[in-house]
């Protein structure tokens, strides 16, 4: 199995020799009860704090928040979302039931993440978060090959609109945001990407790694159900 492979299947690890594994992967379909233990930490999306609206997807006044800590460069991130976004937003998130949040991690060991999560969160400021997000998880293989983020992202663009994403990611205003998620990331004390961080009924809930979408709808599912 190659390192890609590898890292596609476990996550990207981000503190490696720092922390054990503070957040364990377990399947929450086998041990709903004992998925994760509960923190003194936010339940609502009114509570959680350095919430970008640009960087999150739904109803404020969901039911369920997801915080999703990712990498444009992390294949187990890819995974993710290309297994589970679609149906998670049709579902979920459009319907009322997911406030969907977008926390930017990218991690040292990947030379053009940074830059990824630059251009993403610049075309989310200007409501082009989706289609962006979409390119970069899609063509991942590429770009990681050639560092050419601005020909990615300007190939789902307007000419106008990539004018603007360009000129945030030039201005170097996005790198504070960018520093927040990843130091709200280490109070979660995350140890890998993708980790998602459920908020729901006064619990917290992290996953670290990939879930497959028929495990996160069974979970989902029964958070709404216990409201």
């Amino acid at each position: 199995m190659n390192r890609r492979a590898a890292l596609s299947g476990a996550g990207c690890l981000a503190l490696v020799g720092v922390f054990s594994m503070a957040i364990a992967v377990t399947s929450f379909a086998a041990h709903p009860a004992r998925a994760a233990e509960p923190h003194s930490m936010p339940q609502v999306a009114a509570s959680i704090p350095e919430i970008d609206p640009h960087e999150a997807l739904g109803s404020k006044s969901a039911p369920v928040v997801m915080e999703v800590f990712s990498d444009f460069q992390c294949p187990a991130c890819k995974t993710l979302f290309v297994s589970t976004n679609r149906q998670l937003m049709d579902n979920y998130v459009n319907t009322g039931k997911v406030y969907l949040i977008h926390r930017d991690f990218p991690l040292p060991m990947h030379a053009h993440s940074k830059v990824a999560a630059e251009y993403s969160r610049a075309a989310a400021q200007i409501g082009k978060l989706e289609p962006v997000e979409e390119v970069l998880f899609q063509n991942q293989e590429k770009w990681e090959q050639t560092g050419n983020l601005d020909g990615t992202v300007a190939s789902v663009l307007s000419p106008s609109e990539m004018a603007k994403v360009r000129a945030l990611v030039k201005s170097g205003t996005l790198d504070a945001a960018i520093a927040k998620d990843q130091a709200l990331g280490q109070t979660y004390r995350l140890t890998q990407t993708p980790t998602t961080i459920f908020h729901a009924n006064g619990q917290t809930l992290p996953y670290a790694g990939v879930m497959n979408w028929d495990i996160l709808k069974q979970f989902l599912d029964q958070l709404l159900s216990r409201k």
